[in-house]
């Protein structure tokens, strides 16, 4: 009982509950490994007392909590301080205005009648998030897969800007939703880098490879030799672009990623102006520590490779002086890092103007993963916030029996609280500053995540829980501050009150067509939810990323595809069946709605229905997979899988598998003809048309 308690009092459940009413007890080393990656000794009944008295010794010292979070208009009150305690607040512009603080972040002093006093951080969070402006629809797409006539063999910046252009002015699209575009861990001598976007080596910084190299100012004074090396570049970017577009070759990221270095070291000998130079300088100023962590991380990796854990023994540590001297002797590569982060910045922001001028009301939509890689740069730069020898995952469920393990170190809990959770508030921060939107993937981890301990099954972790209070509140603020939309990812286990309580701070969820059945409908078969019953505080759509395109799921290929690599649970042939009742089912009532004039057996057609049914709906965003847009069948990532399938490789295709280009996806007759059903022209009436306002509700 004693270490239950002590498990209690740091967030760390002992048991979990995988389905209601059902509950599973936690191995017991895997609370005392848990509560030992916390900083907590559990491992004897004697460990066990000494932890609980230091901390009833910690709380009954404490006057103040490490941090304090409260929701704006509400009273300045934090329980258990001695009476006539009294509370100071200071904003950055001096003392809060008639003892009501703005929304923001300052400093609570507190002085007690005992002499005793303290400070701590104090976040003011509005009440309610931004929120989507009407009723508005846009494209959801990876922008790796996006290839222009200009890319150098996968999508990048410039492409995204062009997509915001022409969306948001041919159709009126009010944003577009891509993948992370974090930094990423390069690769190992010999051994490919990891594509995925949702295992990054940072998710402070963005990665450069999604730069596009022509639009570097200085890319335009190259002169002589540069110059000549630079078009050799062209040229051999111009063939990886081919491969991809018309050779069929997967996206090879490595590849690219070297070509632009070479290119970009060659840019870097042009001199800044003093203008740009003094840009740069800002930036540098701007990002201070953060940035100068990662760029010395990435000139480390470039010597010693990219895992840090098999640096030297001095290099491990950020902060040792042997670090600093390396950083001395590898300034001019920490420069080049630094240089490229602004780079990527000033593209970004580029990208979020054109979406902007093009009408659209939020634009980009930026994707937080839910976290980074062990070995890679904010894993170094961040141990001190970060639970050694955890994983993030998944418990078992219905899907997978052994649960899943991510791969991702977690966030400590006690370590945001000690430090007024500023890390997750620069992390908030630094992704909003070109976003109109935040994505947030898995954001039930605001509330809790399944940690597994290293070298254990995923089915032997258990949940920690964090401060949902000040996880909501920290991301309000910095929302706030950018005057962006918030959008959770919940699919999936989802605990009790969860959605809810995102709800209740303007928290939008994810809403995909096929799972949105009448659950608690009765009857032997959950049926397809009606439109109107839908939640209205959502992006609704198809499908997402890790899920079969439309097109692949009425006709059933994703189910032969899964076939093909073993990955079915059950017989092909029941498999087949179950899926294709599923999807009559979904046609039956878009037939009864009035929404596949068409009739039966036209895959284009009942695409168009899936569209105009989520219009149907009351969501606040229509979410439109670009490659619905043009009957592609293949997914972007099929999970189970890692060398059977090009996870993360593949460019946007037609219904046929050709690649398309963002010239000829633009041009496509089945593209126009969806976006001719979102719009409303010469469509089936009844749907509720996206509608125009100028600005975002607050």
């Amino acid at each position: 009982m004693d270490r239950a308690h002590l498990a209690a009092l740091h967030g760390v459940a002992t048991s979990y509950e995988p389905a209601p009413g059902q509950s599973v007890p936690v191995p017991e080393d895997t609370v005392v490994a848990v509560l030992a990656a916390l900083g907590v000794d559990a491992s004897t009944p004697r460990a066990v007392r000494d932890a609980l008295d230091a901390h009833a010794r910690a709380e009954g010292n404490r006057l103040l909590p490490p941090a304090v979070v409260l929701r704006e208009g509400g009273p300045l009150d934090v329980p258990g301080l001695p009476e006539g305690t009294v509370l100071h607040v200071e904003t950055a512009d001096g003392p809060a205005p008639d003892g009501e603080p703005p929304v923001g972040t300052h400093l609570l002093r507190a002085r007690a009648p005992d002499g005793r006093s303290a400070a701590a951080p104090l976040v003011v969070a509005p009440r309610l998030l931004p929120q989507p402006p009407a009723r508005c629809h846009g494209f959801l797409v990876q922008l790796y897969s996006l290839l222009s006539a200009r890319s150098w063999g996968m999508g990048d910046l410039g492409d995204l800007a062009e997509l915001a252009a022409w969306s948001g002015r041919s159709f009126g699209a009010d944003f577009v939703q891509v993948n992370p575009l974090h930094a990423a861990v390069p690769g190992a001598p010999g051994r490919p880098a990891d594509p995925s976007p949702y295992r990054p080596s940072s998710r402070r910084f963005p990665d450069p490879v999604h730069l596009r190299v022509e639009e570097v100012t200085e890319f335009g004074y190259l002169v002589g030799e540069d110059r000549e090396e630079v078009q050799r570049l062209l040229d051999r970017a111009a063939g990886l672009r081919e491969a991809v577009l018309r050779g069929g070759e997967p996206i090879d990221h490595d590849a690219v990623r070297a070509l632009k270095l070479r290119a970009l070291e060659l840019v870097r000998r042009v001199p800044l102006g003093p203008g740009r130079r003094a840009a740069y300088c800002d930036f540098l100023a701007g990002q201070g520590q953060a940035l100068d962590d990662h760029a010395t991380w990435c000139a480390l990796a470039e010597v010693h490779g990219p895992d840090w854990h098999r640096w030297p023994g001095g290099l491990k540590d950020p902060r040792s002086a042997r670090t600093a001297r390396a950083r001395g002797e590898l300034l001019d590569r920490v420069d080049f890092h630094c240089w490229l982060a602004w780079l990527t910045d000033r593209q970004l922001a580029a990208a979020q103007r054109a979406a902007r001028d093009a009408g659209m009301r939020v634009g980009l939509v930026h994707d937080l993963a839910v976290g980074v890689h062990p070995d890679g740069s904010d894993a170094w730069a961040q141990q001190d916030a970060l639970a050694a020898g955890m994983s993030v995952g998944a418990p078992p469920d219905a899907f997978t029996s052994r649960g899943q393990d991510w791969g991702l170190p977690p966030w400590r809990p006690d370590a945001l609280r000690a430090t007024g959770y500023a890390p997750y508030r620069e992390l908030l921060r630094g992704l909003l500053r070109h976003a109109g939107a935040l994505r947030i993937d898995h954001v039930m981890g605001l509330f809790r995540l399944w940690w597994v301990p290293e070298g254990r099954e995923p089915g032997q972790g258990t949940y920690v829980h964090y401060d949902a209070e000040a996880m909501l509140g920290v991301l309000a603020v910095e929302a706030h501050r950018a005057g962006a939309v918030v959008i959770g990812e919940d699919l999936g286990t989802v605990g009790p009150g969860v959605r809810e309580a995102l709800a209740e701070r303007g928290v939008l969820g994810t809403s995909v067509l096929w799972f949105e059945r009448d659950w608690a409908g009765g009857g032997r078969r959950a049926q397809p939810l009606a439109p109107e019953r839908w939640r209205e505080a959502c992006v609704a759509t198809a499908t997402t990323h890790d899920l079969p395109s439309t097109a692949a799921r009425l006709t059933g290929d994703h189910v032969a595809l899964r076939h093909r690599l073993g990955l079915l649970a059950r017989p092909l042939a029941v498999e087949q069946r179950e899926d294709a009742k599923a999807v009559a089912e979904w046609l039956a009532l878009f037939g009864r709605l009035g929404l596949l004039p068409e009739g039966p057996g036209d895959e284009e057609a009942a695409v168009r229905a899936v569209h105009r049914f989520l219009l149907r709906t009351p969501a606040r965003m229509i979410g439109i997979w670009l490659p619905d847009a043009v009957g592609d069948r293949r997914p972007q990532n099929l999970p189970g899988t890692c060398d059977e399938y090009p996870n993360w490789r593949l460019p946007v295709a037609d219904a046929a598998g050709r690649p398309l280009s963002l010239e000829e996806l633009a041009a496509s007759p089945r593209l126009h003809a969806l976006m001719d059903a979102v719009l409303g022209r010469g469509e089936t009436p009844g749907a509720r048309r996206p509608r125009r306002s100028d600005t975002l509700s607050p």
